[in-house]
Order: structure tokens, then C-alpha cells, then sequence
């Protein structure tokens, strides 16, 4: 592997180090601030049963849940489990328990399985047990955030496969519901793929329109802003997005950290990954489908990235059945 001056540590590293600082992760719960969920869940339940988000005279005189306080006798304690209606992949189970609590805490819950466990219709996942009005107020609640994040991670699972026994690993992008992107990364890496970079903070990201805006989409000129953004934030990964073979050599002479190969055909994608060699990490993005990975996948790039394992996913038929 040939350092060139001012490369940075990490292309320095390169396939020596795949697991470098940044350069992909996979969201914990332990990562997730505990604040944010409390305040997510608060949004939730305070759509359900005030209205938020309704302008003052649409929002109800009364916050509640007046079908539950009509039906449900006080005090009354109830049991019910969870059942995954379809074979999915998990995630959110951890979530569970806040729910509760920002419910009032007067329902405990267990889980039979862990978040990222793959398990076969009619599986009970968990059961819940308490007070029966909590239960019956945040029951929609529970289900919609279970079901969307074990949803994501049910498609992940099946785009991971796709790619079959390939070394090149599977990325997210920011393509995420606004307000849920943790959540929708976190469900990403229990479904087996990996989480790019969380936001616009942490990484240089070249892509296109920002050279268009600065006219150096060429030459010396591209070469030049590369050097630049690495010379301004030396701490951050800097990856560049080319739609040309004639990109590749003024990235690579640049020091470009990461080469985001965009819409490239399988032809060129195979002779661009042979241009970088070690010089950088490679990038496959574009029009990338699960009929389209598995030829993806033999191309020898480090990453592909796909917007649609967080985008126009299914949610997975997730019920709560209650105890007779």
C-alpha cells in the first residue's frame, strides 16, 4: 500500500483496520439517549390522547382516553402477550418497558426473545402484565413502535442475505423518518446490516451537488476541494461521491478517505474498484435493489449503501392478544 504525504490515519489503515474510527457502526441501545426515547413516547402518547400537533381549537377540552375510562373498571389487573402474526426479524423490545412508564408505570413487561432474534409466526415475543386501563391506552403505541422498527429490521435481514457469503458490508443512509432516525439505524443493525454516518456532523461527505455548487466536479479543481475540506476537519473520515472513472484519480490524489461510486454499471463499478486498490475504501450507492445485490456483492467493494432499508417498509403484523 503505497502513504502519500498528508493521507490521513485512516486511509493509511486501510483493509488493514475495516473497522475504523467511523467508518460504519452498529447502534446499542446502551447508545440511545434515554431522554429522547421518554420524549419520543411522550409525542406519541400526547398525539393519542391531547391532540398535539392540532391547532388550539382542534386539540380536546379534555386529554384522555374516554373509551377506556367509560369500559375499563378501576383498578382491574390484566395480562396479555405479544404475538409476531408473520416470521420477522425484532426490534424495539427495549422500548417496551419506557412506554410504560411514561404511561404511569403501573404495567411491568417481560420479553421471551431479544431485539435482532429472527423468529417463525406465532412466536409470543414478550408478555405484559398490570394495570388493564394503561394497558388498553397504550396499546397503539406499543404495536406502531414495534412494528415499524421490527419491520425495518425484518427487510434488512432479507437484503443481508441477499448479498449471500460477500465481505462487502451492507450500509443504511439518512433516508430515515425525520425525528426517528436513531431508532431506524438502531433497527437497521439488529436486521445485520450497518449503520453509515448518523448525520451530517460526522463525516466530510463530497457528493455531488456540493461540487457542482463549487463548480470542481474535474481536474484539479475537484482534487483541490478535497484537499480543503481534509485540511479544515483532518477529524473526520472524508468520503467523495464520483459518477465517473475520470473522477477516481484526482479523489484518490486528493487523499480521499472513501469513494462513493454512484450508478455506476457492474463493468465500471469492477474496474473502479481495481483503479482505488487500497488507496481508499469503496462505496457502491445507486439504484441498488435485493434483486441487484447479489451481483453487487461480487465486486469487491468494502460497502454498499441502500436507502431502502429505512424507506417504504412494511410495518410486521405484531399483535397483543389478552389473557382470557
Amino acid at each position: 500500500m503505497r502513504e502519500r504525504g498528508g493521507k490521513s490515519f485512516f486511509s493509511i489503515m486501510k483493509k488493514t483496520l475495516q473497522e475504523a474510527p467511523g467508518l460504519c457502526h452498529r447502534l446499542s441501545w446502551d447508545e440511545i439517549d434515554s431522554e429522547y426515547l421518554k420524549t419520543i413516547v411522550t409525542l406519541a402518547r400526547d398525539e393519542d390522547i391531547a391532540g398535539t400537533g392540532l391547532c388550539s381549537a382542534m386539540r380536546p377540552k379534555h386529554a384522555g382516553d374516554p373509551t377506556t375510562e367509560t369500559t375499563a373498571p378501576a383498578g382491574k389487573i390484566a395480562s396479555a402477550k405479544f404475538v409476531a402474526r408473520k416470521a420477522c426479524t425484532l426490534s424495539g423490545l427495549p422500548l417496551v418497558p419506557v412506554i410504560l412508564e411514561v404511561y404511569g408505570g403501573k404495567v411491568s413487561a417481560k420479553m421471551n426473545v431479544s431485539d435482532g432474534e429472527s423468529v417463525p409466526a406465532g412466536t409470543v415475543i414478550g408478555t405484559i402484565s398490570g394495570d388493564a386501563a394503561q394497558m388498553l391506552t397504550a396499546e397503539r403505541v406499543m404495536l406502531n413502535f414495534l412494528q415499524r422498527m421490527s419491520g425495518i429490521a425484518t427487510q434488512t435481514a432479507r437484503y443481508v442475505a441477499a448479498l449471500g457469503d460477500s465481505s462487502t458490508r451492507l450500509l443504511d443512509t439518512r433516508k430515515t423518518t425525520p425525528g426517528h432516525r436513531v431508532l431506524d439505524k438502531y433497527a437497521v443493525g439488529c436486521g445485520g446490516a450497518w449503520n453509515h454516518r448518523i448525520g451530517l456532523y460526522d463525516r466530510l461527505m463530497l457528493k455531488d451537488n456540493h461540487l457542482a455548487a463549487d463548480e470542481a466536479v474535474a481536474g484539479t479543481r475537484l482534487a483541490a476541494i478535497v484537499r480543503q475540506s481534509r485540511r479544515e476537519r483532518p477529524d473526520l473520515l472524508c468520503e467523495v461521491e464520483v459518477d465517473s472513472l475520470s473522477q477516481i484519480p484526482p479523489v484518490l490524489e486528493a487523499s480521499a478517505d472513501i469513494i462513493l461510486l454512484d450508478n455506476f454499471s457492474v463493468e465500471d463499478l469492477k474496474k473502479a474498484v481495481e483503479l482505488i486498490g487500497d488507496e481508499a475504501w469503496t462505496e457502491i450507492s445507486g439504484g441498488v435493489s435485493i434483486e441487484s445485490l447479489p451481483i453487487l456483492g461480487t465486486v469487491g467493494a468494502d460497502f454498499v449503501s441502500c436507502g431502502a432499508l429505512t424507506h417504504n417498509v412494511p410495518w410486521i403484523d405484531i399483535g397483543l392478544d389478552w389473557d382470557e
